[in-house]
């Protein structure tokens, strides 16, 4: 996760002892990167709740660290911050004429189911729920409170900026090189479960 232009910060899981938090910091040329070190893999949505709550800049983009996203595409995400006319933007894989890698036909269907029901629920109409890339105002992100631990992430954000009054959401298409299971996807079917029960509960929950 990636925290403005004043600070850039990361957090990550590993798969050690409890949940302590290590930090350490590297002078970088422009700004300062720190590192929060969950020594418990935890999963994605703490990471980024720890991340979050760390951030100092003005805008928070999220990273996936398996780069299935590409960093270069940033300045097409903070466009429309930089114009002035968006409070959250969403990338999505599925609103572009860039390439992305030919994959899963199954996943390429439940993430539009999953899409579909929280457009449903939230009255968004976004291409992308399920995409890494989503991209914040700090203190629209930072007055959120983030429950999930893993993929749920997703559907919890989602509905819980869309219950936002006046917010600004914008779309931008992006460019997506996908992984198989062989090399290293983990997302299954029980993230497609629990993302299922995280539409309805955050719809619903106050």
């Amino acid at each position: 996760m990636w925290g403005g232009d004043i600070q850039n910060t990361i957090s990550e899981s590993t798969e050690h002892s409890h949940q302590s938090i290590n930090t350490s910091v590297n002078s970088l040329t422009e700004s300062t990167l720190c590192i929060f070190h969950h020594t418990t893999n935890q999963g994605k949505g703490a990471a980024l709740r720890t991340g979050i709550t760390h951030a100092s800049g003005d805008i928070v983009i999220i990273q996936d660290a398996d780069l299935e996203y590409d960093p270069n595409e940033y300045p097409k995400l903070l466009a429309p911050f930089e114009k002035g006319v968006a409070d959250v933007v969403f990338g999505s894989r599925f609103a572009s004429g860039d390439s992305h890698r030919v994959l899963y036909f199954w996943h390429r269907m439940g993430n539009g189911l999953l899409t579909l029901l929280s457009n449903m629920m939230t009255n968004l109409n976004l291409t992308d729920m399920e995409t890494c890339y989503k991209v914040f105002k700090r203190e629209i992100i930072q007055s959120i409170t983030i429950e999930e631990n893993r993929f749920g992430f997703e559907p919890e954000i989602t509905a819980k900026i869309a219950k936002l009054k006046g917010i600004r959401i914008y779309e931008v298409g992006i460019s997506y090189y996908g992984r198989t299971y062989e090399e290293g996807k983990k997302i299954g079917i029980k993230d497609g479960f629990r993302a299922l029960w995280a539409i309805v509960k955050y719809r619903f929950k106050a």
